[in-house]
């Protein structure tokens, strides 16, 4: 059964304690904050709730607030306020795959930007299923979070999309696809990106340049067409076997490029649609002993830390994260108001940057295949 994860201020203990019960033991109570702040027990309520307030209160003494509750470690009761129907200023994460690199960073993207608007973060991780998500999601809603993201696509999964547009909390989906669906979605630009990619590889004088990743995941799907159409406006035919499915693992990179390069013309330059498929196929290439990127270059998308690091440094088309996540957190958060924005968007697609490193760069000759 997955479990709920959290970070720190997500209910440490597992109980929850009421204000008295916190000055018994010594914790910081409503009152110290109040007292520290040099304003009442109920400005301080206001300014920790978010709770839309009559008289506005100035943003000298709502910064005070929350710097003596930040000083003190207050940390309010989630579940008596969620009861209340006042903000528990808790952050619902639900992760498609943990153990997928891009996601550490994805993560701490997550717990930074909310932190800026007063939240803590609870995850779970959905293990890519919708069965689990949806235990996930029950789990987080009956902690009470104020709101929920999706990180990373289970838009094919129909039941859980159609389940969450019931719940009483605002999700938002990061990664998703730009898929049709009700639910807001921040995502990038994959057919963008992958015409970028193309574009760097043909001005190096690559012509053969396969494709490794097509399954059935949004952003995936996105990039293996948007390579068919750049192949397509190019005038070249897509050759046999240069559109190759890979599980997103480093082993479904390195199985991608065994069966690339069995072929009569192999590619001189591969694609990956995700930097862990990237990365793979770069492993087995040093593997057989193929000069990179001199026999073949190699380009991932996501820049994921390890890119850097490895030899030669991966090609890349590198996501806005961390602007990504705080427009979904935005988004999330201007949902909460009484009287949400009409022009808010709540579908932004950005724009990933191209960042050239060693693994790319002019074919030298032709080969001919095993």
């Amino acid at each position: 059964m997955a479990q709920a994860g959290r970070t720190a201020g997500a209910e440490a203990g597992g109980t929850a304690t009421t204000p008295s019960a916190r000055a018994a033991t010594g914790a910081p109570t409503l009152r110290d904050v109040a007292k520290a702040a040099g304003v009442s027990q109920s400005t301080v309520s206001r300014v920790l709730s978010g709770a839309p307030t009559t008289i506005p209160i100035a943003a000298a003494t709502r910064e005070r607030v929350l710097a003596a509750a930040k000083r003190l470690g207050y940390r309010p009761n989630p579940l008596a306020r969620g009861l209340t129907g006042a903000r528990t200023m808790l952050l619902g994460a639900i992760i498609r795959d943990i153990t997928d690199p891009s996601f550490p960073s994805i993560i701490e993207a997550v717990t930074s930007e909310a932190k800026v608007h007063g939240y803590d973060v609870v995850l779970g991780h959905a293990q890519g299923t919708a069965d689990e998500a949806l235990e996930l999601w029950g789990v987080l809603e009956s902690r009470h979070c104020d709101a929920i993201l999706l990180l990373g696509d289970l838009g094919d999964q129909p039941t859980l999309i159609e389940s969450l547009q019931s719940t009483r909390e605002p999700v938002v989906a990061l990664w998703h696809g730009s898929r049709s669906t009700v639910l807001p979605t921040v995502n990038v630009d994959n057919r963008a990106a992958i015409m970028r990619v193309m574009e760097h590889l043909v001005d190096l004088g690559h012509e053969r340049i396969a494709f490794v990743g097509k399954r059935q995941l949004g952003d995936i799907v996105e990039r293996a067409a948007a390579y068919e159409e750049f192949t397509e406006g190019q005038g070249w035919r897509l050759r046999p076997g240069y559109l190759q499915e890979a599980v997103n693992e480093y082993e479904g990179g390195m199985e991608a490029l065994e069966r690339l390069m069995a072929l009569p013309e192999p590619p001189t330059a591969v694609v990956g649609a995700t930097d862990v498929l990237g990365l793979g196929v770069l492993h087995a290439a040093l593997q057989q002993g193929l000069r990179v990127p001199q026999d073949l270059s190699v380009t991932g998308i996501d820049d994921i830390p390890a890119t850097h690091i490895v030899m030669p440094p991966l090609t890349t088309m590198r996501m806005p994260v961390r602007t990504m996540v705080k427009a979904a957190i935005d988004i999330a958060i201007e949902s909460l108001g009484s009287d949400p924005d009409p022009n808010t968007e709540t579908h932004p697609v950005f724009e990933a940057e191209l960042v050239v490193r060693g693994s790319t760069g002019t074919p030298e000759g032709t080969r001919t295949g095993a």
